[in-house]
């Protein structure tokens, strides 16, 4: 785990995450339980949202290293994946080595474009889909059916945190590479604070 991993990790422990066993928290999928990681919360904080992008930034690099392809655009759900999303394409700019980024909307806007994907729009481009928290992969799984209908190439998959309750499954199973920067193994591994 380089430097900036670590303090991002840190930084989930001690800004986004509760733990609740007496009053479990609801989830968006529905379901109980007493962990909960509020990244939406955590990454409007700037420390944050710059330890992110670094973190993606570094890991998108590393596998165009590792599998020679070149990534053309990074984004997901909204609204768990614009600020992500945002942060890479910044510390991009900053590095030189620009990416763009796109979202794919909770359903397609009503007027306008009548869009479904917003931002990186070019057909074909090899795009990289993340997302803040995974549960079940259902959010994660919908950008990404938008994402091939658009005519992108998705080319892998990252999560800052993966809650290891059957998204990883669902996830991994479609032959793209996935990986989680962390799991709720790594965030709930030391004394949690109470809600």
């Amino acid at each position: 785990m380089n430097k900036a991993e670590k303090r991002l990790l840190e930084l989930i422990r001690e800004r986004a995450y509760r733990y609740s066993p007496e009053a479990p928290f609801q989830l968006s999928s529905g379901r109980l339980s007493p962990h909960y990681v509020d990244l939406r919360a955590l990454l409007c904080a700037p420390e944050a949202l710059v330890a992110t992008g670094t973190v993606l930034f570094q890991r998108i690099k590393q596998f165009e290293r590792e599998t020679k392809t070149k990534v053309d655009a990074v984004g997901g759900p909204a609204d768990g994946a614009i600020p992500i999303a945002a942060a890479v394409a910044y510390h991009s700019y900053q590095v030189a080595e620009p990416i763009e980024t796109f979202f794919v909307r909770k359903e397609p806007k009503g007027h306008g474009l009548k869009r479904w994907v917003e931002g990186h729009s070019t057909s074909g481009s090899r795009v990289v889909i993340v997302d803040d928290v995974v549960t079940t992969g259902g959010s994660t799984l919908r950008a990404i059916e938008a994402s091939r209908e658009q005519g992108f190439q998705i080319v892998k998959i990252i999560v800052l945190v993966d809650r290891l309750e059957g998204g990883t499954e669902k996830l991994s199973s479609l032959g793209i590479p996935y990986e989680a920067v962390f799991t709720l193994n790594d965030i709930a591994a030391v004394p949690s604070r109470q809600p």
